[in-house]
């Protein structure tokens, strides 16, 4: 089954939580690594240990599995939880086969997070381990808005792209009490010509534990943009709190308003 995005309506939460949980692609482990018990999980995806899965940590030690409907189940699970993992007939095919399904869709804002979180917590039995983590998320970002300065900041992307308007990253980039220098909308090629005589108060360029990948980055093999990327002011972010829509955005929101604090010569908090 090929990777892809796909929706299906949320299991109906058993009798018994469920016990053999299977994760199909590292989205998924976010949420089951952060809301179920260790001795419930069954599986996590191959990438679950990846430079660009935040709980990578917890993840050690796990059993992984491939995202085949023949490998998942000869695990026997009584629930498989997924964002893009299988492919897109993925859900309807372990439903077919008497598998129940928690489908976590991308989340395309902050208050679709808090959406994703409940319905998780609510399948896995965990609604207050959900609200928890909500509360967290919370509490954290007023804070790093209220120490952020008016900043334009420019977001960076592996693929040689900038983040615009409606993605993901731009509400992260909104919460930190941040303005964005990428006018337009979606990911959009970095604005080369405007660099020229105009720059961002910030970089803000994601960064991953294990793999340098913005030495090799499209972007950077253009004079100008390693110019003015080396000039900065330029924030190292850690890639993987922006790579899956969860709690641990509040992460990279921190870390935007700190550099952009730090950039204008004030104190991080």
């Amino acid at each position: 089954m090929v990777a892809a995005c796909g929706t299906a309506s949320p299991p109906e939460r058993p009798e018994e939580p469920a016990g053999r949980i299977v994760s199909l692609d590292y989205c998924a482990d976010q949420f089951v690594l952060g809301l179920a018990d260790r001795e419930r999980i069954l599986a996590l995806s191959p990438d679950a240990d990846k430079d660009f899965s935040y709980l990578r940590a917890e993840a050690a030690g796990l059993p992984t599995v491939r995202p085949r409907a023949e490998d998942v189940l000869a695990l026997e699970p009584d629930l498989v939880v997924r964002n893009y993992g299988g492919g897109p007939r993925a859900a309807a095919f372990f439903e077919r086969a008497g598998v129940p399904v928690l489908q976590i869709d991308f989340a395309p804002d902050i208050e679709a997070v808090r959406d994703r979180i409940r319905q998780a917590a609510a399948v896995l039995a965990v609604r207050g381990r959900g609200e928890a983590l909500i509360a967290e998320m919370d509490a954290r970002l007023p804070r790093a808005r209220a120490a952020a300065p008016d900043a334009d900041t420019l977001y960076l992307a592996p693929s040689g792209v900038a983040a615009g308007s409606g993605t993901f990253v731009n509400h992260l980039i909104a919460a930190a009490g941040l303005d964005n220098f990428s006018d337009g909308s979606g990911w959009r090629s970095i604005p080369l010509e405007r660099l020229v005589y105009e720059t961002p108060d910030l970089y803000a360029v994601p960064v991953f534990e294990r793999t340098n990948h913005n030495m090799v980055w499209t972007p950077f093999r253009h004079p100008l943009a390693v110019r003015r990327v080396q000039a900065g002011p330029t924030l190292s972010i850690d890639g993987a709190t922006t790579t899956c829509g969860a709690w641990f955005l509040a992460d990279a929101v921190e870390a935007l308003a700190a550099g952009a604090a730090e950039s204008r010569g004030g104190a991080a908090f």
